[in-house]
């Protein structure tokens, strides 16, 4: 049975939204007929020109084009001289908002993934945007594909939603010099994955014992 892979309609929501719910949908990208990806376990939401802390802060540019664009898109850019960076293009074309996916937790394809991290804890592997991007080998070939075409070789698939008391929303991470209220802004939404974990754990034992 083909996995349901994440519509339109689910990115052309307010991108705080978007953020908060695609914690436990599953980042899957596809490489010499594998799948490799896991569940996303952090999400931070950047909305629109306003928002001091986004990439389009300072309007429409070549690097940030996609932003604009159709909700559903990948949006990769480069930072620091040496990190690739996946997002999320949400809302109405035209209304520059994005997620960027910071975590997730490797389900599958995961020798591929070892051996991109050779040598790496693998609780390290892919809690953190770079260390992602890093695992699943994307860079500037994705950049405006499609995560809602089935043929697209990274879309993100309907997964179990992960239920808001094992959720935070925090401030975004790495904003340096970002005046308030940006700089506070709860818009880092993040899975207590320990206590999710646990809570799974006990539910499978509950069901072998029954």
């Amino acid at each position: 049975m083909q996995p349901d892979i994440l519509s339109r309609s689910f990115y052309q929501r307010p991108v705080q939204q978007v953020a908060r719910d695609l914690l436990g949908m599953r980042l899957i990208r596809r490489e010499a007929g594998n799948r490799i990806g896991g569940i996303i376990l952090e999400a931070e939401a950047y909305d629109g020109e306003a928002d001091l802390a986004c990439h389009a802060r300072c309007g429409k540019t070549r690097r940030n084009e996609v932003m604009y664009g159709v909700a559903g898109k990948a949006y990769v850019y480069f930072t620091y001289g040496m990190h690739w960076m996946l997002n999320c293009v949400t809302g109405e074309p035209g209304y520059p908002a994005a997620v960027l996916l910071r975590a997730i937790l490797p389900v599958e394809g995961t020798d591929y993934i070892r051996r991109r991290r050779l040598g790496i804890e693998p609780s390290q592997w892919t809690n953190g945007p770079a260390k992602l991007t890093r695992a699943l080998a994307i860079d500037r070939r994705f950049n405006g594909v499609d995560l809602c075409d089935p043929a697209s070789e990274l879309t993100i698939e309907q997964a179990e939603p992960i239920p808001d008391w094992f959720v935070s929303a925090t401030p975004r991470i790495g904003l340096g010099a970002t005046p308030e209220p940006w700089l506070s802004a709860p818009w880092r939404f993040v899975v207590n994955l320990p206590a999710w974990q646990a809570a799974h754990a006990a539910s499978n034992h509950d069901i072998k014992e029954e």
